[in-house]
């Protein structure tokens, strides 16, 4: 059996106020390519399909045009699709009588029965091979919100210990259905596992029941395969096995030299045989121009001149690259946006922010130009901003390490009181 795992489409996403709507389908093409080339039996979507939980008639659009000729392309692909934090849990679910009929299932809600029980049954789904036999069984867990589950008794950690149990009472339902067959069984997830690298002023951060992340120790071993979304970054955390296959779309300039990416895996029996990374090609260029941490003597003037010695080719307004430019000010400079943009006015870029910082050690600017910046910051990057205004050299590992834990410590101490 082959999946193909992705997450973190965003679909309807803008990247500081420009429209990314080709760029997403020239994804959602690549993807398409994938499915034919690749020929995986399963596809799962692991959460943020949408970027809002209001989408907009066109990425709604593009997400139901994808998978009907994904479904053409390949009439006995499966497609899993679960709801993340950006997600409505209840709009996502809406055309599920419909979809489920063309082999597509999508979980938004966490459902209960008659009685008020969690019903794990409606969370746990065959997995089908090339020939239509069930070959897995896939445990597809929504991003959770307190109310979706279970009461823990004399529990000091409720959202934690509830998520444990939710997905252990998933995992026996699936282990029940399995029996002896020699059948892989794989989980879903959208959450953030402690460990999980972030891409700076990216993810939305998930505080739930008082809690930062989550341990990896909350999925049970006998899951074959973990695949999960919403860290924007590819990463194993806790175990090979459980991974994050990142978004496909850069969301943060912090990404500028980063290869996105989906999984391909693969299974003999309940065995994995091999996990494949498929690139994804960029098809909108992420350009950094002007002072960084060790060229802070780069003098307005320079970084005005490397703007207008761009030398670029000609391209569709809507794949011109995205600017970012950086300024280190000595002094207050009130018409720098008019200056940057007089310096961009002939060149096929979509200037989309400016940085500054200052020299003065009284000034916290720190990059952050609006308060959507500043709501995205994590204690682990205001830590790392003091300590870059301080020093030069890079912050040790074991320093990032330590205080991570820390922080985390402090969250779940505040939970327990």
């Amino acid at each position: 059996m082959r999946l193909i795992h992705t997450s973190d489409w965003h679909l309807g996403q803008t990247f500081h106020g420009f429209d990314r709507q080709l760029e997403h389908q020239l994804f959602l093409d690549w993807l398409l390519d994938q499915i034919v080339g690749e020929q995986p039996d399963v596809l799962l979507i692991a959460g943020d399909v949408f970027d809002t939980a209001n989408p907009s008639a066109t990425a709604q659009k593009q997400l139901y045009h994808f998978v009907t000729q994904a479904k053409q392309s390949k009439p006995n692909l499966q497609i899993i699709m679960i709801a993340g934090n950006h997600d409505s849990a209840g709009r996502i679910e809406a055309p599920s009588p419909l979809l489920q009929v063309m082999g597509i299932d999508v979980i938004g809600t966490v459902k209960r029965d008659v009685s008020g029980e969690i019903d794990v049954s409606t969370l746990v789904f065959p997995l089908r091979n090339h020939s239509g036999e069930t070959s897995g069984w896939c445990l597809a867990l929504p991003f959770l919100r307190p109310g979706d589950l279970p009461k823990i008794p004399d529990s000091t950690d409720q959202y934690t210990d509830g998520v444990t149990e939710l997905y252990r009472r998933a995992l026996n339902h699936a282990l029940e259905l399995r029996g002896e067959a020699n059948q892989p069984i794989v989980g879903m997830g959208h959450l953030h596992l402690t460990g999980g690298v972030t891409s700076e002023l990216s993810e939305r951060r998930l505080i739930v029941g008082g809690n930062e992340a989550l341990p990896a120790s909350i999925f049970g071993s006998e899951l074959a395969y973990v695949a999960l979304g919403h860290l924007h970054k590819a990463q194993r955390v806790g175990a090979e096995h459980i991974r994050y296959c990142g978004s496909p779309l850069p969301m943060s300039f912090s990404e500028v030299n980063y290869q996105h990416q989906a999984l391909r895996i693969d299974f003999d029996g309940n065995t994995i045989r091999q996990i494949e990374s498929l690139k994804i090609p960029r098809n909108v260029e992420l350009l950094r121009i002007g002072a960084t941490s060790d060229s802070s003597t780069l003098s307005v003037d320079k970084v005005l001149r490397q703007l207008m010695e761009m030398d670029l080719s000609p391209a569709n307004p809507e794949l011109q690259p995205f600017v970012e430019v950086s300024f280190v000010l000595e002094q207050p400079e009130p018409d720098l946006k008019h200056r940057v943009e007089l310096a961009l006015a002939d060149k096929p870029v979509r200037l989309a922010r400016i940085q500054t910082r200052t020299t003065s050690a009284n000034q916290s600017n720190s990059g952050i130009s609006t308060m959507h910046d500043m709501e995205q910051l994590t204690p682990e990057q205001v830590f790392q901003s003091l300590y870059a205004r301080k020093y030069t050299d890079p912050m040790p590992d074991e320093l990032r390490n330590a205080f991570s834990q820390i922080a985390t410590q402090a969250l779940h101490a505040e939970t327990a009181q």
